[in-house]
């Protein structure tokens, strides 16, 4: 399902213990998940301060075949961040993507410790 145009959510956590989500676009490097985002936005804000996070994703073309990861967030990586939210871009749209003037990409890599699935027949 990482390898696919699938959409997956990332859950983090605010300062004050609560729970954020966003969905977005993933991949994978070997078993480590990867994310890319916004240097500023509440996401690196968020992982920097507490680096666990909670990860749905489901296969697109079978809704009902989906998994649910929980890891920690092992490098922020800002060299090639911009070639891998361009190839991120490709994958999901099939074009690079536009990069506001300014804007610092940074690359979120994430270490897997556990990993759960369902997979059910539409009822």
């Amino acid at each position: 399902m990482l390898d696919g145009a699938n959409f997956a959510h990332l859950a983090t956590i605010m300062e004050d213990g609560s729970p954020q989500a966003t969905m977005m676009w993933v991949d994978r490097e070997g078993d480590h998940v990867r994310f890319n985002t916004v240097e500023g936005r509440v996401k690196p804000t968020n992982l920097r301060n507490d680096p666990r996070v909670a990860i749905s994703i489901y296969d697109e073309s079978k809704p009902y075949l989906n998994a649910a990861m929980r890891g920690k967030v092992i490098e922020f990586r800002h060299e090639g961040a911009e070639d891998h939210i361009h190839a991120l871009s490709n994958k999901y749209k099939g074009k690079d993507f536009s990069i506001p003037a300014g804007s610092v990409r940074v690359m979120l890599v994430v270490e897997i410790e556990s990993i759960g699935g369902y997979a059910a027949e539409e009822s």
